[in-house]
């Protein structure tokens, strides 16, 4: 059986205090009435951390960071370290988002190196990889994608301790996602890439990110070999994000 899903809300440079007790309150009551059947992280901007965390302890809900620093500590103004996070009550912590790799240069090196670090303090890391508009126009999918993944994964990464979210950049925010074959042939893809490079993937998660919503949710889950996915947009409204959440079916819990 497919290990349990994972659906992963990247909430961005957005949300306040108001808006986070608001939206997680109304997650818990929906989770009062329904327990899910998927892991469910909501990932803040790092101020709004420990509000999240205070407020859904005792519950589903885990809470992650948006990005970490490969170091744990030093010299790096504005930067956020993955002991922190740790330190803060985070679970996961997203890093190699294409978002950081457009707007601030990141290399694969520096996103292994932020896994690493992710592992190193306790914390799964949420490894992005995916394809631009150019690369598919190009028919590059797969090379970049498999170039991302060997070049991002950390040696400590194994199939439990880290996740995979496939993101076309082309799909992020713009409301068009790939056909459902294409996201099984990249998602089959990178569980071959993975099991070559770790010895296997069967209870490796990769997540599907781009545009998912409410409506697409349900289809997009019934993909085989996705095992979740990451949201962006649709994190930031309650109702919204939990139709995502209740499209994901139930399965086992994966081992560890």
């Amino acid at each position: 059986m497919p290990p349990r899903p994972l659906i992963a809300g990247n909430w961005k440079m957005n949300g306040s205090s108001d808006s986070t007790k608001a939206l997680l309150v109304a997650l818990l009551g929906e989770i009062a009435t329904m327990r899910p059947g998927c892991d469910v992280v909501v990932c803040p901007p790092a101020p709004l951390i420990p509000l999240a965390c205070q407020l859904v302890r005792n519950s589903p809900i885990r809470v992650g960071g948006q990005d970490c620093h490969a170091k744990p500590k030093g010299a790096h103004t504005g930067d956020v370290s993955a002991t922190l996070l740790a330190e803060l009550g985070c679970a996961v912590v997203i890093v190699g988002h294409s978002e950081r790799r457009a707007d601030h240069g990141e290399t694969d090196a520096q996103v292994q190196a932020k896994a690493a670090a992710a592992l190193s303090a306790g914390l799964t890391p949420i490894i992005c990889i995916g394809e631009t508009e150019a690369d598919r126009d190009a028919g590059r999918t797969e090379t970049v994608v498999a170039r991302q993944l060997t070049g991002s994964l950390p040696p400590g990464a194994d199939m439990v301790n880290a996740v995979i979210a496939y993101e076309p950049v082309w799909a992020i925010g713009t409301g068009k996602t790939p056909t459902f074959a294409d996201i099984e042939r990249v998602h089959t893809l990178i569980r071959d890439t993975f099991a070559r490079l770790k010895g296997s993937a069967t209870d490796l998660r990769i997540l599907y990110g781009g545009s998912v919503k409410g409506s697409n949710a349900a289809d997009i889950l019934a993909v085989p070999g996705v095992d979740g996915a990451l949201v962006g947009g649709a994190s930031l409204e309650a109702a919204e994000f939990w139709k995502i959440v209740s499209a994901a079916p139930a399965r086992r819990a994966v081992t560890s």
